[in-house]
Formats: structure tokens, sequence, C-alpha cells
């Protein structure tokens, strides 16, 4: 029992500090929340060295606790510490807007730290019960965190679209597990998959199992915003504050990814031939949607909106792309490259709503393309630092988005699935457009707006620059986290 909660301890930390910040915000009077904020912070960076410690205790094996409820790996610890860097940074990058909103309060502070709290567990599930409850946790939170601004009509409007379609959701994925509990017997995933390689050869049940699979597909598809179950991300980006928008569509991709690995490869890979066709028609949905659909956008936040359920369907190929046919030598690089395509899409989803916040000021919202129009001569090194983000997004070379999409397309190619790497080569061309779309704006446009780009503090702008030049550095020499990513993965 004291092993088990060792290994817990990082959500452990994480609960004890947002219990403490909800108290201590009672009696924090100050309209900036100074406190509170520093509070959150400094519970993010005991949480991350609680990550580390239980990461160097067990060297990076495989652990199970509570009962086999829990599993701590080196890709869930990799997965946690890299949320706990995006919600950091969404805090830095959110804190003046919020202020100047009237929205910093210790409400958005608390629901940030639970969700997160929420993303861990999905991590570190080993159970369709721990699966359930920490998607939940996750989904409740950031339902709640969308309405935030409850002045706002649109605001409201996106929360009730997000609640209504996310309990559906939840409700198919809840039907699906259901089924497969009554086929297996267990809800323990890694028991899953061990019955399953008994049923499978039984092919009275295969049916009753793929019809499951069926339920918990479509729930995972909602989760990771792929099309057809996209229709809620343009408008809850669109409708939620800018700096929820940046919350939602950053690390919980992380925790969708992990989901996505616990219950199709460690759970069901037995039926990875029914999954897989799935996935690829999804995939190619989404990269159709997406990207033709951005194309339209005049507002960046459905703009990028649309370009989120094109680039998770690319990651979609890498998780496809795996074991093909009984075949695990392509495993490891499929869903290695998959993992590395999705850190990389969240970094650079911090980046670009990170500079829609900072371009946004008190009475002023950065949303439209045409806010962007000659940004250049207002502020260069922001031009800059947004033509990177764009460049990546758009996989022009030699930004890191570029060869995230290589080694995706790579996997794809092993795979045999050549006809999928062909169509998200196409579409990959139809999305640059709206991309290199911003840079034409920001360089050769004549400003809307003359006067200069309100300077954020110091330490903001450091960070967003450290966050830009990420970009580039890790497309020059992506191999560190490519090589990480793969530990992760062959450590399931």
């Amino acid at each position: 029992m004291t092993l088990d909660f060792i290994v817990g301890l990082p959500e452990i930390v994480l609960l004890a500090g947002a219990c403490a910040l909800m108290l201590a915000d009672l009696y924090v009077k100050d309209v900036e929340r100074r406190v509170s904020y520093a509070i959150a912070q400094a519970v993010l960076l005991v949480t991350a060295a609680a990550t580390i410690f239980v990461l160097l205790g067990s060297g990076g094996e495989l652990v199970y606790a509570f009962n086999k409820l829990y599993v701590a790996d080196f890709m869930a610890h990799m997965l946690k510490l890299t949320a706990y860097g995006a919600v950091s940074l969404a805090l830095v990058y959110s804190r003046q807007y919020l202020i100047d909103r009237g929205l910093m309060t210790g409400e958005f502070l608390t629901l940030l730290l639970f969700a997160l709290l929420g993303m861990m567990v999905m991590m570190s599930a080993n159970s369709f019960i721990a699966i359930y409850l920490g998607l939940e946790l996750l989904s409740l939170c950031l339902y709640a965190m969308v309405a935030l601004n409850r002045d706002s009509a649109a605001s409201t409007e996106a929360a009730m679209k997000y609640f209504i379609l996310g309990a559906l959701a939840s409700g198919m994925l809840l039907y699906g597990m259901s089924m497969l509990y009554g086929a297996t017997g267990t809800l323990t995933i890694t028991e899953v998959a061990k019955q399953l390689a008994l049923l499978s050869k039984d092919s009275t049940q295969q049916t009753f199992l793929v019809f499951g699979l069926v339920f918990m597909v479509c729930g995972l598809a909602f989760k990771l915003g792929v099309a057809p179950f996209h229709m809620w991300i343009p408008d809850v980006y669109h409708g939620a504050p800018t700096a929820v928008t940046l919350v939602i569509g950053t690390a919980p991709k992380l925790a969708a990814f992990a989901m996505a690995m616990r219950l199709l490869v460690n759970g069901l890979l037995e039926l990875a031939v029914d999954w897989q066709q799935m996935l690829s028609i999804l995939a190619v949905l989404s990269m159709a949607i997406g990207n033709v659909t951005a194309i339209a956008q005049s507002n960046l936040k459905r703009m990028l909106a649309y370009s989120t359920i094109a680039h998770m369907g690319f990651m979609l190929l890498g998780l496809l792309s795996g074991v093909v046919g009984g075949n695990w030598r392509n495993a490891a690089d499929a869903y290695g490259a998959a993992m590395f395509y999705t850190i990389v899409y969240v970094l650079m989803s911090v980046g670009s709503f990170g500079m829609l916040l900072l371009l946004s000021h008190k009475g002023f919202e950065c949303e439209k393309l045409d806010d962007l129009k000659g940004l250049n001569r207002r502020n260069p090194w922001y031009a800059f630092l947004l033509l990177l983000i764009m460049f990546s997004l758009a996989g022009v070379p030699p930004t890191v988005g570029f060869y995230a999409k290589l080694m995706v397309l790579s996997a794809a190619v092993s795979a045999g699935m050549i006809w999928l790497a062909v169509v998200a080569v196409l579409f990959s061309l139809v999305g640059a457009y709206y991309y290199l779309r911003i840079v034409k704006l920001m360089y050769f446009d004549e400003p809307v707006i003359a006067a200069p780009v309100y300077v954020q503090p110091l330490g903001v702008r450091v960070l967003m620059s450290t966050n830009g030049l990420a970009l580039l550095a890790l497309g020059i020499l992506p191999q560190p986290l490519m090589t990480l990513c793969l530990v992760a993965i062959k450590g399931l």
C-alpha cells in the first residue's frame, strides 16, 4: 500500500495543492490574484518534481499500483511533464488577458488544476473505470471554464453545446466499455487484452466485441475532436474566452492520446484490424473537413479549430500504422511518431493561441484575420515568432512541424498504407494555404490598426520567444525528443 501512494504521489500532490489553492483564494482580495497565481505555479512545480522523483525511483520501468487500476510508465511520466509545461505556459500567457476582462478568479485557477488532475488520471489509467473517472473530471472542469464569462451569450452557448455533446460521447464510451466488460468479465485493460486473445478464436463473440469497439472508438473520436465527431470544436473554440480556448486546445490532447494508446494498443490490440479501418476513415475525413473548411474562416479561433481537426487526423495516421496484419516491426516507430506529433502539436498550439492572447488587450480581442494585417510593421519580433508557428503548423522545413509530419508519413508508408500517405500529403498542401495566408497578411498588407502592439512584461515575452524558437530548434535537432518518445512507447 505504501508503494501505491509513492507511485501515485504526483496526483496526490496536485490534488492537495488544488484544494489548498481553493481555500487560500477565499482570503485573497487582490483583483490580479497575485498570491493565487503564485500558488498555482508553485503547485505545478512541486507536482513536476514529484513526477521526476517517481520516474527516477522506478528507473522508467512500468509499475502497477492500486490493484492494477493505475500504471506508471515512461509514457505516462513524459506526457504528464509535457502537460505541466503546457498548463504553466497557459497561465503565463493568459494572466493579463484574464485580468483585463475581470476573469482572473480563483475558480479559473482551481478548475485548471482539477482539469490537469483528470488528465493525469487518464494518462496513468489501467482500467476502464479509471479512464472514465479521469475523463469526466477533465470534461466537467472544461465545461465550467468555457462558461466562465457569464455575461457572454457566446460563451454560455458554447458551454451548453460542449456539455450536451460531451455527455453523448461519454455515454457512447461507457456503452462500449460495458459491452467489452460483458464479453471479457474484467475492467482492467491488461486483463481485457488477455481475454481477447482467447475470445478472438470464437467467431460468435467477434461480432459482439466489434460492436462494443465501435462505440468506444466513437467516444474516443469525440474527445480527440476528429471528424465526423468534430462539430463541437469550432463553436467551443470560438465561444470560449481565448485563455480557455488555449487550455482546451493543448494539454487535453495529450490525455486523449494516452487514452487512445491505453484502450486501443494496450487493451484492444487483438481487434486492431477492426479499429484500424475505423481510424483510417476518421483520419481521411478529419484531414479533408479540417483543411478545406479552415480556408473559408475569417475568425482566427475558428480557423485554428479546424486546423486542430486536421492535425488530429494526421496523428491518427501514426496510431493506425502500428501493428498491421500481426506484424510488430513497425509498431514502436509508428506509435512513437504519433506521440511525437501530439507533443509537437501541443507546443505549436500553445504558441498560436498564446500569441493571440499577447496581441489582445483591454477592449480589444485579436481574433480576426484582419487584426494581423501589417503586424511586421507594428512589432517585427512578434511577427517573426508567429511566422515560425505558422510554418510549423503548415509543415514547412526546417521547423519541427515538417519533421513530425514526415515521421507519421514514413510510418504509414512502412505499414503499406501508401494511399493514406498520399491523401495526407495532398491535404497538407491544401492546409498550407491558410497558414501562409497569415504570413502574407503580416508582412505584405497595410495595418488596420496603426498603434504599436501592447508590450507584455519581459518574462512573458521571453517565454513566448522561447516557445517560438523551440519550434525551429526542434526542427533542426528533433532526435532527442523523438528518442524519448520511442523509449516511452517501448516501455508500454
